[in-house]
């Protein structure tokens, strides 16, 4: 089932970095693009994740493939692996008018659009393999889009204090787009069908794109608008079509050799996909006491492949360890919930209007009450005591389901919302979500701030890539195994056991909070 996208093609280098930090100033604008750039992102990921699971579990596919497909969200876990072209090359045309950032924001608001569209003329889910292509495409191009704004963001606003706001902003905006994805697809499914969701949900996604277009040229562009414009257009066609023509090809020859091997839905592969994901990682482990050892002029770390990354293993030595085993586990309950709540709630009994109630008002409200406080306390408080009280609170998110596995809708009616009925059953749905979505909302915004004052301010594209990639490849190659696991230990072990692991977090804080950076030893810092 798993296809790996292929990175772009057709980019055209540039000699040194440019940057397009001069054109937004700070105040109000910055943050409304930031809300809007979350917007964008937060779209596409809840539709081949949370929404298409719904929708899969809506067409009877069995509860181990759906688990499979939780493993399309493992892409952006691996972005570090093409993050580094997005800082040697400009996407080609947009760079001309826009700059670097800009320019690859914009390509990947067409892949996302292309991608989107793609999988709502595939609604039908008849052919499976086709399914998870589209969703990996539409999985890089989102991931590519965030890799670009969050280098943005981290030139914008080098300090905590400056990383609070723009943080929340973007988070409200990205949590405000699950909202809008998760009930406004699943209401418009539940009135029409899954392929007019999607593609409402596309043209959505798609907000920042004249947005961007609009805004005033990079201090050192050199081609009008127009001309940039229409070259960026005609490569992006290209580029998205080879991007798909080679993820067709790499998925199929995994598709050919994974049926060779015998493997089925029935197989347990987790372990072997564990196992090759955290190969890189435990490479640059083993290589520690000689990453630190290394000279600022070593080929390790001036490579604009690898430099990067070495980087933050020099610059924080051995404590490195414990600290992306923190970042392992923190997010652990917020992937684990949003793989298996979606099924929970169809297996309950709910229906597609009641879903998409859960996922509407009573989500948005929550989420972006806990982004703000999140975010004010980050800025605010001490970010031990911060992470500490998220890490809780992303655990009581998940228990709340496993108290909810035990509810049912129905029941006596309370109230009446319009036309829309409430009953005792489905306010425990709302209770559910709303404690589940403020929780993650707040330890999503103190975590984001985290990851940022880890960043060399050098490479904060790449490196952002990496831990913010890393954060998520445990939970999410836990959560391809959803599946199986809810088989054994049933709905509420599950949710029990996921906030377990964000709540052991909390162990390793008194160790992670001394990391401190080693001073910056380059030709450059000297000067």
């Amino acid at each position: 089932m798993t296809a790996t996208a292929a990175p772009p093609m057709g980019a055209t280098k540039r000699a040194g970095p440019m940057t397009d930090e001069a054109p937004l100033k700070p105040g109000f604008g910055r943050l409304t693009l930031y809300a809007l750039l979350g917007f964008s992102a937060g779209l596409p990921f809840y539709m081949f994740n949370a929404v298409l699971l719904l929708r899969l579990a809506r067409h009877n596919v069995d509860i181990v493939t759906i688990g499979f497909f939780a493993w399309v969200a493992l892409l952006p876990t691996f972005k570090f692996a093409w993050a580094p072209l997005l800082d040697t090359y400009d996407a080609p045309g947009f760079a001309r008018f826009w700059g670097k950032r800009r320019g690859w924001i914009m390509l990947s608001q067409l892949g996302i659009f292309a991608s989107m569209a793609a999988m709502g003329f595939t609604s039908s889910d008849a052919n499976l393999a086709v399914t998870a292509l589209f969703a990996v495409i539409l999985a890089f191009w989102t991931t590519t889009l965030e890799v670009a704004a969050d280098a943005w963001r981290i030139e914008l606003a080098p300090t905590r204090a400056q990383q609070g706001p723009i943080v929340a902003a973007n988070l409200w905006g990205y949590r405000s787009a699950m909202v809008a994805a998760g009930s406004g697809a699943i209401y418009i499914a539940a009135k029409s069908d899954w392929t007019i969701a999607y593609l409402a949900i596309a043209a959505a996604a798609f907000l920042p794109f004249p947005v961007l277009a609009a805004m005033r040229a990079d201090p050192r562009a050199n081609e009008r608008r127009g001309a940039a414009l229409a070259r960026g257009l005609v490569g992006s066609v290209v580029i998205l079509a080879l991007s798909t023509i080679a993820t067709a090809i790499i998925g199929w020859l995994l598709l050919a050799l994974a049926s060779a091997a015998g493997i089925t839905s029935k197989t347990n592969i987790t372990p072997v996909v564990l196992v090759l994901c955290l190969l890189p990682f435990i490479a640059l482990a083993i290589a520690l006491p000689r990453i630190q050892r290394m000279p600022p002029t070593a080929p390790a770390r001036t490579s604009a492949a690898i430099g990067p990354y070495v980087d933050i293993f020099w610059r924080y030595g051995f404590i490195v360890l414990p600290v992306l085993a923190f970042v392992a586990i923190y997010r652990m309950g917020d992937v684990m919930a949003l793989t298996l709540s979606h099924p929970l709630f169809n297996a309950l009994g709910y229906g597609l209007v009641q879903i998409s109630m859960a996922d509407g008002a009573v989500a948005l409200f929550s989420s972006m009450a806990g982004v703000a406080l999140g975010g004010l306390l980050a800025a605010r408080w001490p970010l031990a005591w911060s992470l500490a009280i998220g890490a809780v609170m992303s655990a009581v998110s998940n228990w709340v389901f496993a108290w909810l596995a035990h509810q049912h809708p129905g029941g006596p009616l309370l109230f009446t919302l319009g036309s829309l009925p409430v009953t005792a059953g489905d306010l425990d749905l709302y209770i559910a979500m709303a404690v589940d979505q403020f929780g993650h909302g707040f330890a999503g915004a103190i975590f984001v701030v985290y990851l940022s004052m880890l960043v060399n301010p050098k490479h904060p594209g790449p490196q952002y890539a990496f831990l913010s990639g890393f954060a998520f490849l445990l939970p999410r190659l836990l959560a391809g195994a959803s599946g199986a696991i809810q088989q054994r230990i049933g709905y509420d072990g599950f949710f029990w056991m996921s906030g377990a692991m964000s709540f052991a977090a909390v162990v390793l804080l008194p160790i992670v909070v001394k990391a401190r950076a080693r001073p910056d030893d380059s030709v450059e810092a000297a000067v």
